[in-house]
């Protein structure tokens, strides 16, 4: 959800004047604040509003600590700007899975104070994506999504990954999720296409997984790259059957659109919460991010948005007819396929780690 960006790009397209000001501040012209304001990058879109909502009105009410969301998306890039020039002017920053992974290695994160969470809410925070400088948001899937105008439930149309590359028994336009981070891309479902078992998918052969790609590539429309992207699709049925956020689809769903989620072999991944190293309000960065893990307010997140808590413990304050349409119910959650971020930071002899060599393969395949 949070994607790699260049600062022109993200200086056109960013739509808060704050977010300009991190990079600018690496010349000396960063905006002037308070010392208790924070600085938090909630995201963009309806993702954003869901944070502002969920967690930033209600902890300035709260505190009374002065917070300024800024509505954009946190890229490894900027993160590393600002820490290695020590112009950092953001307090807490929304990251992926691949982002957070890796500013956290290279130690551009604070370490997060665990001590002042509550015992019952910090039990509730999902064990496999707790970690030492980043916190888990939400957790969310990539999904299988049909168009019900043309695979509708009474319709033959495919259930696995498998079946979507059998363009031949279920005809229909597709779209994939792009691979130009490397972090991210059909990589999994792939493989799963190839027929290997999900239990079996680490280590990835990325010659096995190219080779699964160039079956199905003549007939994939359009590989999408950011979520307001996949969503927009959705939204213009460009698409008949395609890999989405879940959230994504079910924000469409809830609006009437003609769409059905398949959770089978959906795939797991979550966002963080993390500090930039070297932030200016560290303490109230803290407390942020302890106030968004608490169960009540990301069961209130989640009835904005359908994301999953990563603190299960809001599942009992959440309608089950809402839990259900998240990522991070238990039952999803049994049968979902996790994201193995250590294998795409795991790197070769020739120090180029996995999520680069997918990269690289991915800027070369695509223009053939």
């Amino acid at each position: 959800m949070s994607h790699l960006v260049s600062r022109r790009r993200l200086l056109q397209g960013s739509s808060s004047a704050v977010l300009s000001g991190v990079l600018d501040s690496v010349t000396g012209h960063a905006l002037a604040r308070s010392p208790e304001e924070l600085r938090i990058v909630v995201g963009g879109g309806d993702w954003g509003k869901a944070n502002i909502e969920a967690y930033v009105k209600p902890f300035q009410a709260e505190t009374g600590i002065k917070v300024t969301p800024i509505t954009d998306q946190t890229s490894l890039a900027q993160i590393e700007l600002m820490v290695t020039t020590k112009n950092v002017s953001v307090d807490v920053v929304g990251a992926n899975l691949g982002t957070a992974f890796t500013a956290a290695a290279k130690g551009y994160l604070e370490e997060i104070d665990y001590s002042i969470y509550k015992s019952e809410e910090l039990a509730g925070i999902v064990d496999f994506a707790k970690k030492p400088c980043s916190v888990p948001a939400l957790i969310y899937s990539y999904v299988m999504v049909y168009n019900t105008e043309k695979f509708s439930a009474q319709t033959p149309r495919p259930t696995s990954w498998t079946e979507f590359w059998e363009v031949n028994k279920f005809p229909g336009v597709r779209v994939l999720h792009s691979g130009q981070l490397g972090t991210e891309g059909p990589w999994e479902e792939a493989l799963l296409a190839d027929g290997v078992a999900p239990d079996a998918l680490y280590p990835m052969n990325i010659d096995r997984i190219f080779a699964s790609l160039n079956r199905i590539k003549p007939h994939v429309r359009k590989w999408w790259t950011v979520g307001s992207e996949i969503q927009q699709i959705m939204h213009d049925k460009v698409a008949d059957v395609m890999n989405s956020y879940d959230g994504r689809a079910g924000l469409l769903i809830d609006q009437g659109a003609p769409l059905e989620i398949n959770r089978n072999q959906s795939k797991l991944s979550w966002d963080y919460w993390a500090i930039p190293k070297g932030s200016p309000n560290v303490q109230n960065a803290q407390k942020f991010i302890e106030f968004a893990t608490r169960a009540d307010r990301q069961a209130a997140f989640a009835q904005l948005i359908p994301y999953g808590p990563t603190n299960l413990n809001a599942y009992k304050l959440i309608p089950e007819k809402v839990g259900r349409r998240l990522a991070s119910h238990p039952d999803y959650m049994a049968q979902s396929i996790r994201v193995n971020m250590q294998w795409y930071g795991q790197t070769g002899p020739d120090g180029v780690s996995n999520a680069e060599r997918l990269r690289e393969r991915w800027n070369d395949w695509i223009l053939l």
